[in-house]
């Protein structure tokens, strides 16, 4: 099986670029963040076209908005509101797996970016990504100890590891990196005993990204980048790891997405 998540920056801009990863790595299901489309407007039968019949959407006009695009028939569709908001920033989907008597589970996120400023006190929009961390760890932590197969991705809008970006020391007081927020992901990750594959099949040292910043002319020459998204196991999947891939020619497509897809092959 093969899983892709992609931050695709607005699902209708980019369905020409979704198309050229489809046919780059076949993938079996492909988990999107920042769909930037209401439920009603999303291109469904493009989507089926590309081969996708089952799709799962929670979207809102113009900003977030999240998607699952399936090959394989899911069972349930979950759709959680983190923080009361309604901003569409989560979609699960469960596939039923008859043979073992139990589900895979698919666990798609896209958590707030948090504004500029890293002070709860000043900037609401920090004091709602740490909330949202809060109850999202709450929420794994709920669900993670059934018996289930469950795989969390999406745009974390984190980059935890000192690894993970391209300057630990320029960026640590920068949100995104701030010392709150890769404490608070590194919880969810390590209290539920995630498998966060990114980092955990990379050398220790070695700098991983999955972001590049419009305001680079040349994002390869500076490769100013952070790792932002990501995929996590649960522990029971961990021994069905097979490889991993970051996408980064798909940072050069004509009009990309800052962010670029990643792949995991179970």
């Amino acid at each position: 099986m093969k899983i892709i998540t992609w931050n695709i920056n607005s699902i209708r801009i980019r369905l020409h670029q979704l198309n050229d990863v489809i046919n780059e790595f076949e993938p079996d299901i492909i988990c999107l963040q920042e769909t930037k489309c209401e439920d009603n407007k999303f291109p469904l039968k493009d989507i089926q076209r590309l081969g996708f019949k089952y799709v799962a959407i929670n979207g809102q006009p113009s900003y977030n908005g999240v998607a699952i695009l399936s090959r394989k028939k899911f069972d349930n569709i979950v759709k959680h509101d983190f923080c009361y908001k309604s901003d569409s920033r989560h979609i699960r989907a469960e596939f039923a797996i008859k043979s073992l008597d139990r589900k895979l589970i698919i666990h798609n996120f896209y958590v707030p970016a948090g504004g500029d400023e890293p002070n709860p006190e000043i900037n609401p929009k920090f004091e709602h990504k740490l909330q949202f961390l809060d109850e999202m760890f709450d929420y794994i932590k709920g669900i993670i100890a059934d018996n289930n197969y469950h795989i969390f991705v999406g745009d974390m809008n984190i980059a935890p590891d000192v690894n993970d970006v391209w300057s630990h020391k320029q960026l640590i007081n920068v949100v995104s990196h701030t010392d709150i927020e890769r404490k608070k992901i590194l919880d969810i990750i390590n209290k539920n005993n995630l498998c966060d594959v990114m980092r955990n099949y990379a050398h220790s040292e070695e700098k991983v990204y999955s972001w590049w910043s419009y305001r680079n002319k040349d994002w390869r020459k500076s490769n100013r980048g952070r790792r932002l998204d990501h995929i996590w196991l649960s522990n029971n999947l961990v021994k069905n790891y097979k490889t991993h891939t970051i996408f980064n020619d798909a940072r050069d497509f004509e009009r990309p997405s800052d962010h670029v897809p990643v792949l995991v092959e179970l």
